[in-house]
């Protein structure tokens, strides 16, 4: 039951906001009592907290299969982002920056965590791209991915809407491949940019 309370009440979240959501309309949504809901978790914020670590295990697990699948770096960057499109296109209001606004202190757990395991992400992608000639080899791996993931959480965490955000990353990976592409890295990039223009 509690694992279905996080999933109904995490979809509630996303979807309608983390604020206007009560505990009354997950009940209400489930069919349950909010005794039931109370019974798993002390308060809302406590349920919050448990869900954005399940969207956390979700999101990481998806981009493990997307590096699985062993793309060209610039390729993966692109792939990570459809990924992103597809998980979170339904949503109107970029959950981060809701998040952020009205739970700061759970947002700030979570972003701890978030920028641990994409600065390993990005920097594995800088150092495979050096590797296979799309990125300059003297290019500063770790300030490279640095830049690039406080880049795209600063977009998400300052940008309301989630279109607005998505189209605003689009650029934001444009920029950060140009800023570190070898000639054959900005053939693969244009290429890309050509291939997923119904995405950028």
């Amino acid at each position: 039951m509690k694992d279905k309370i996080i999933k109904k009440a995490t979809d509630m979240f996303l979807k309608l906001g983390f604020k206007s959501v009560t505990m009354d309309d997950i009940a209400c949504e489930m069919c349950i009592s909010k005794k039931t809901i109370y019974k798993y978790f002390s308060n809302k914020e406590k349920l919050i907290e448990e869900g954005t670590e399940v969207i956390h295990q979700k999101i990481h697990a998806l981009m493990d299969e997307v590096v699985a699948r062993n793309y060209n770096a610039i390729e993966e960057n692109f792939e990570m982002r459809q990924m992103f499109k597809e998980m979170f296109q339904s949503f109107d209001h970029s959950p981060a920056y809701q998040l952020k606004k009205h739970y700061p202190e759970i947002y700030e757990k979570m972003m701890a965590n978030e920028i641990e395991d994409c600065n390993h992400m990005f920097t594995q992608n800088v150092f495979k791209g050096i590797k296979q000639g799309l990125y300059r080899p003297e290019v500063e791996v770790e300030v490279a991915a640095r830049f690039y993931y406080i880049l795209i959480f600063s977009i998400n965490e300052n940008t309301q809407l989630e279109s607005e955000a998505y189209e605003i990353e689009g650029k934001a990976l444009e920029y950060h491949t140009r800023a570190i592409a070898t000639t054959e890295g900005i053939k693969e990039l244009e290429k890309q940019l050509s291939k997923n223009l119904n995405i950028i």
